[in-house]
């Protein structure tokens, strides 16, 4: 009978000790799907950059219109519902390609620039040399230049490119008045004017034949540091 009692006795669960279990087991269960849930969101993160990039390509290569996203997802040996799981239609896809590129090119223009800390003269030339030196590459003259017009529409294309530079544009501007580079004119106005300036070239550039890019360059970059402030 002692024996019948004592496993009776081993078989009758230990509160605490129920609870400790329960809990340990709920923490492998969270930490399972938190890890679960962390895979695919890198496996999401990975499908998106690999179809930003081979969209970059077709776009470069083809333009907008002669692109498809069956064509995009091919290149990737995806689903075409692996595109639509990002992106609601080509013109969404195109235009996060279009973004992608244009911050790419400020992170540049910006890393140029911080070469010259002390010298806010040095930095916009810096800055506006890597600028048509980015204009010159194939991705960014195309994608940018050529093709966002068409596929984003016009209002929507400049508006984005102000948001993008004019800022960016207008304070250098400023610095360079406030340090006696450029004389005290309307801050606002010059700084559009350039704007325009660097948007024509960046047009200029990109239709450019591959061989004359760099006169076209050099000779933007000319007329550009002039009005800038720097004189031969």
């Amino acid at each position: 009978m002692s024996g019948v009692k004592s496993t009776a006795k081993s078989a009758v669960t230990n509160p605490a000790t129920s609870t400790a279990e329960s809990a340990t087991e709920s923490t492998t269960q969270t930490t399972t799907k938190a890890t679960v849930k962390s895979r695919r969101e890198q496996y999401s993160e990975a499908t998106r950059a690999a179809l930003l990039e081979a969209a970059a390509r077709r776009f470069t290569d083809h333009g907008f219109a002669a692109t498809a996203l069956e064509d995009v997802a091919t290149d990737i040996q995806a689903t075409r519902g692996a595109v639509y799981h990002h992106f609601a239609n080509k013109t969404a896809l195109f235009r996060a390609v279009y973004e992608d590129t244009e911050k790419a090119m400020l992170k540049r223009v910006e890393q140029a620039a911080a070469q010259h800390p002390d010298d806010p003269a040095a930095a916009a030339d810096a800055a506006l040399e890597m600028f048509l030196e980015c204009c010159c590459e194939p991705v960014y003259g195309r994608v940018v230049w050529q093709e966002a017009p068409v596929a984003l529409g016009w209002k929507e294309w400049k508006a984005s490119e102000e948001r993008h530079a004019f800022g960016l544009i207008e304070q250098t501007i400023s610095t360079l008045i406030h340090i006696g580079k450029l004389p005290p004119l309307p801050v606002t106005t010059l700084a559009r004017s350039v704007f325009h300036l660097l948007g024509s070239a960046g047009i200029d550039l990109a239709l450019t034949a591959e061989p004359d890019k760099a006169r076209v360059k050099d000779e933007y970059l000319q007329v550009l540091r002039y009005l800038l402030g720097r004189r031969p």
